[in-house]
């Protein structure tokens, strides 16, 4: 065979192998679709009081990261409270702690920040990487906990992986700056390979293009508008089947709103996630939650993270919901802020 005709037959083959690929990526997120319009509607009901904006303005604290990027850092309640410090997750922001600054900014001082590309804080000049989110909630740390004090720290999805970045990074600072750690609805390590999007029975074969699939959709840049499709898979993929109507919306509206750079940039940057080490330098209490329902980061990722921190004497509880998806701390908001109350009195003093 001449090379004329192997190059057409490499071509042919290539096409071939290309429309395959696509024809299985269409596949994939035509099943999640399907799966999200297939889904019961949310619970229609009246709107959450602790999903409300807060009252009060918050007092806006300069902090500015190692590469001179300025956070946008909120704070709520007395200045001399004792200090909560919420990260919250992928293509969410300060709002995403509604539920928790509501409840608890009368008689603590809860601190949230935008993470670079969210809400009010811009991506700055440096290339976003894992072990950017641990340096810059380093910074805030270090303006927000006064002096000879310690914060509740609280991180969900990639808030929590941003606070295990940070430990293993600075695992000097734990000690002396949190009192308790509260680990929500994510994960150390093997984040692709264990979404549960994906509602079909896929052979072992099809394994790596899953994981190609998954891959390309966290790493999107393009804007997401707000649509009835898109409130039933933010819906299929965030909450759970039996979530409220208002809970449902406040997520989608949150999500819409983040800049499609941000979300693409820092969905390719928690790829090859692997902040297991900080598992090993959480010496203070460490608290587990996720939902039974999560498909994001599911609940084999909280079991895994307890054993590590059971491991080494630090695991306080693990927490597994039923009937609740990722957004957990909204879900089921009241049973997130009884875990937090009773984790604040237990490590008191």
């Amino acid at each position: 065979m001449d090379g004329k005709k192997i190059a057409i037959g490499g071509a042919i083959v290539g096409a071939g192998v290309v429309a395959a690929g696509i024809a299985i990526t269409g596949t994939f997120l035509g099943s999640i679709v399907g799966a999200a319009l297939l889904a019961p509607d949310p619970v229609d009901d009246q709107p959450d009081p602790l999903l409300a904006t807060p009252a009060t303005e918050p007092d806006r604290i300069p902090v500015r990261a190692a590469d001179g990027t300025e956070l946008n850092v909120v704070a709520y309640g007395p200045p001399d409270g004792d200090v909560l410090v919420l990260v919250h997750g992928w293509v969410c922001n300060t709002q995403y702690w509604y539920p928790q600054i509501n409840a608890f900014s009368d008689r603590y001082r809860v601190i949230a920040y935008d993470q670079r590309g969210h809400g009010g804080s811009p991506r700055g000049t440096s290339k976003l990487s894992v072990d950017l989110m641990g340096q810059d909630l380093q910074a805030v740390l270090s303006a927000v906990v006064p002096q000879g004090r310690k914060a509740l720290i609280a991180g969900h999805s990639m808030g929590g992986m941003t606070v295990l970045s940070w430990a293993n990074q600075f695992p000097g600072s734990v000690p002396d700056t949190a009192r308790a750690v509260v680990l929500t609805s994510t994960c150390a390590d093997n984040l692709l390979p264990n979404l549960g999007l994906i509602p079909l029975d896929l052979p072992d074969a099809l394994s790596p293009i899953e994981y190609l699939m998954c891959r390309l959709v966290a790493g999107a840049t393009i804007r997401l508008p707000r649509t009835k499709m898109s409130r039933k898979v933010t819906q299929y993929m965030a909450l759970n089947t039996t979530s409220r109507g208002s809970h449902v919306d406040f997520c989608d509206e949150m999500v819409a709103a983040c800049p499609g750079r941000s979300r693409g940039k820092w969905g390719n940057a928690m790829v090859g996630l692997d902040v297991s080490g900080g598992l090993d330098a959480l010496s203070v209490p460490t608290l587990v939650v996720v939902g039974e329902d999560d498909k994001l980061t599911p609940v084999v990722h909280a079991e895994s993270m307890a054993a590590a921190l059971r491991e080494h004497g630090h695991l306080d509880n693990l927490v597994v919901w039923p009937g609740i998806g990722h957004m957990s701390s909204i879900e089921n908001s009241e049973g997130y802020n009884a875990l937090l109350t009773d984790l604040l009195d237990r490590t008191a003093g």
